[in-house]
C-alpha cells in the first residue's frame, strides 16, 4: 500500500512540473536540475539554451555498456575535436 502511494506522489509531482521541452524557455526549472544532475554543467547551459541532449549522453546512462561513450568522447578529447567541428558534424540542434 505504500508503494502505491508513493507512485500516486511522484506522478502527481511530475504533472506539475513543466516538461523538459518547455524547460529552456524559462531558463531552468526541473528539466535543467534533472540535465545537470545527469549529464553535468556544460550540458545543463546548453539543455537551457534550447539544444537537445546528444546521442552520446544519453549513451553514457546504460549500464554497462555506457562507458563506451566517455571513453569515446575522451578519444575526440584527445584528437584535439572542438565544439565547432561538432557541430558541422552533428548540426546546430545538438551544439
Amino acid at each position: 500500500m505504500r508503494k502505491v502511494g508513493v507512485l500516486l506522489l511522484m506522478g502527481a509531482l511530475l504533472m506539475a512540473t513543466p516538461s523538459l521541452t518547455e524547460a529552456y524557455e524559462g531558463r531552468g526549472g526541473i528539466g535543467g536540475l534533472l540535465v545537470g544532475c545527469c549529464f553535468g554543467v556544460r550540458t545543463a547551459g546548453a539543455f537551457n539554451e534550447g539544444k537537445d541532449i546528444h546521442f552520446r549522453e544519453w549513451g553514457s546512462l546504460i549500464p554497462y555498456v555506457g562507458i563506451i561513450f566517455p571513453i569515446w568522447a575522451g578519444i575526440d578529447g584527445l584528437q584535439g575535436v572542438t565544439t565547432s567541428e561538432l557541430q558541422q558534424q552533428y548540426g546546430a540542434l545538438y551544439y
